[in-house]
């Protein structure tokens, strides 16, 4: 999967004929104890679900995606937004506002995908730890051939977070998420500089820690072997806190 900055969206271009195009629907489904606000950032110029909403305990929201979308999605915990739709998250936080535009502060989990460019392209997807972690986080494929996988992370890092990584919720005074080794800003946590190839870029101690954790999840930049799933014509159920895989 190729890594863009901190934005870790997949573009891939699917060339087929002779096929109708059909959409996919993303069904994202609250399992956590609280209210989560998802955010959703497109890498094209369709935004689903105006960027963000609130998702409270046991609820569950469809948005369709056309063919050739490309983005991602996560929870956002601790919101608080005014009539205005103006606030703050503790983790997830994008800009202030509860209609994102653009990409949450991390660490934050990530879903990320890629859909196919008609009814018979593939579709790409993962579970993304290299921004860090804030909430259990799965995708399940509803339907759809091949592969067709389920991709995520069943297991609490925060839980198991190194103190030089947490992220502390200043209201309950828990552990809120875990940061990746980036933001040490050292070109070996980052992948960057000297360490830009698969070749020269390593697991470390701190990415062994997540993947022995979540071993479907994308632990660092260059993961790709274990943690790209490929499915096609499917829809997908995106479950935060899931209970198992």
């Amino acid at each position: 999967m190729a890594k863009i900055s901190s934005i870790h969206i997949l573009f891939f271009v699917f060339i087929t004929s002779g096929i109708a195009d059909s959409a996919t629907v993303f069904t994202l489904q609250n399992s956590c104890a609280y209210t989560v606000w998802p955010g959703t950032l497109s890498g094209n110029s369709i935004t689903l679900g105006d960027g963000g909403f609130p998702l409270t305990p046991g609820a569950s929201v469809q948005l369709t995606a056309p063919t050739g979308w490309s983005g991602r999605f996560w929870a956002r915990t601790g919101c608080n937004f005014d009539a205005s739709g103006h606030g703050t998250c503790v983790t997830g936080d994008c800009g202030g506002v509860l209609k994102c535009t653009g990409g949450g502060v991390p660490p934050a989990t990530l879903a990320e995908f890629t859909v196919g460019s008609s009814n018979a392209g593939m579709d790409f997807y993962d579970v993304s730890l290299v921004d860090g972690y804030n909430v259990k986080m799965g995708i399940k494929p509803q339907g759809g051939f091949g592969n067709c996988k389920y991709a995520g992370c069943v297991s609490d890092i925060n839980e198991i977070c190194p103190s030089e990584l947490r992220i502390m919720d200043p209201n309950s005074g828990s552990v809120a998420a875990c940061k990746s080794a980036c933001a040490f800003s050292s070109p070996e946590f980052c992948c960057t500089g000297a360490h830009a190839t698969p070749q020269t870029c390593s697991p470390t101690y701190y990415s062994s820690m997540f993947k022995n954790a979540c071993p479907s999840a994308y632990s660092y930049a260059y993961d790709d072997a274990s943690s790209t799933f490929t499915c096609t014509g499917s829809n997908y159920l995106i479950t935060f806190c899931p209970t198992q895989s």
